[in-house]
């Protein structure tokens, strides 16, 4: 086999991943359509229902709930208060984000999203803490 040869068998396999590409791309398009088509369906209809308040509220005691936890069950075996106060900064924050208007002006969401990822940053620097922690057994 000289090098032009192999440089043409080896196009195909080319074209083919470049098709694959494609394909898959199409798919992609087709999935969005649809979802977008059905969300925007769907968020008519349920729209009001999220925006009610208990929504909120009962999203704020579960996080809480389980940040509690998570944190709490974290710290007592890494010790590494960071990763708590992180948390905890995050969970206030949402609960803040709570007081403010439901409404663009307010900075109700923006507020919500920035606890949200405080929040999420407490429990993935426990998690990784918690891994990186020497294992202790207590009597």
């Amino acid at each position: 086999m000289n090098a032009a040869t192999s440089t043409l068998s080896a196009r195909p396999r080319h074209a083919s991943g470049l098709d694959r590409w494609a394909i898959g791309l199409s798919g992609l398009c087709v999935v969005h359509c649809v979802t977008s088509s059905v969300l925007i369906a769907l968020m008519s209809t349920a729209g009001g229902l999220l925006a009610t308040p208990i929504i909120h509220e009962v999203g704020l005691v579960v996080a809480i709930l389980l940040g509690v936890v998570a944190l709490g069950r974290g710290f007592l075996r890494h010790r590494r208060v960071v990763p708590a106060l992180v948390g905890v900064v995050g969970l206030g924050t949402m609960g803040w984000a709570m007081t403010l208007p439901h409404d663009a002006s307010g900075g109700e969401a923006l507020w919500t999203i920035v606890g949200v990822v405080l929040l999420a940053v407490g429990h993935l620097l426990n998690e990784r803490a918690a891994r990186l922690a020497p294992v202790t057994t207590t009597p």
